[in-house]
């Protein structure tokens, strides 16, 4: 089984300056981002040790931090796609239909995703999925890294709101770190995402519309 690697950004870690500070992408994807990574790796040889020695008093343990550590590693790697330089606008094509008719409008789902991100205690994201038993867009809080995401939803797009994405620059004022990333949203990667995402069929029958 491959190890987890970490994921080479598209652009240099100045490119999405002024909104993003080149210090914060490198502390963010180079340590925090990476740290994510080594932990996955090492806690699963420390899953694949318990097997073979059948000592599994630790299990539940390190199946917290294995979801806590791979959640990081993916929720970032789709982040660093979601942004892109000289980016923001609005999406277009079935994204933008499909926005409009599950939010009400884009500003509606703007307000609501800025929103979402400006109310999470303490650590955590923010994130556009899709519900695939519904066939609908959803926003959700995501606490810490993998806490209170609908099950089967998957991630389009995703707003980092622990500290370390944003204090170096904004300190306190992380609603300007939220509004300063629609700036920079890449919505050809979140498009590619949606289109993916709504190929899902689990079989299952979703309630009434």
């Amino acid at each position: 089984m491959l190890p987890y690697t970490l994921p080479d950004l598209d652009y240099d870690f100045g490119a999405l300056e002024p909104h993003i500070s080149g210090a914060i992408m490198e502390l963010h994807h180079g340590k925090h981002h990476a740290g994510y990574v080594k932990n996955a790796n090492a806690i699963v040889g420390h899953l694949d040790d318990a097997r073979a020695t059948e000592n599994l008093a630790h299990l539940a343990a390190l199946e917290r931090a294995l979801a806590f550590n791979l959640s990081g590693h993916i929720l970032h790697s789709i982040f660093w796609k979601n942004l892109v330089p000289r980016g923001g606008d609005r999406p277009d094509g079935d994204l933008a239909r499909s926005i409009d008719r599950d939010f009400g409008s884009f500003d509606k789902f703007k307000r609501q995703l800025r929103e979402v991100a400006a109310t999470i205690m303490g650590s955590g994201w923010a994130a556009l999925i899709w519900e695939p038993i519904g066939k609908r867009l959803l926003i959700t809080q995501i606490y810490d890294h993998q806490s209170n995401l609908s099950q089967g939803g998957v991630p389009l797009m995703v707003v980092d709101a622990w500290e370390h994405a944003y204090y170096l620059q904004y300190q306190d004022r992380k609603t300007e770190f939220f509004e300063a990333v629609w700036r920079l949203w890449n919505w050809k990667d979140i498009a590619g995402r949606f289109e993916a995402a709504r190929k899902l069929d689990f079989g299952l029958t979703a309630g009434p519309r």
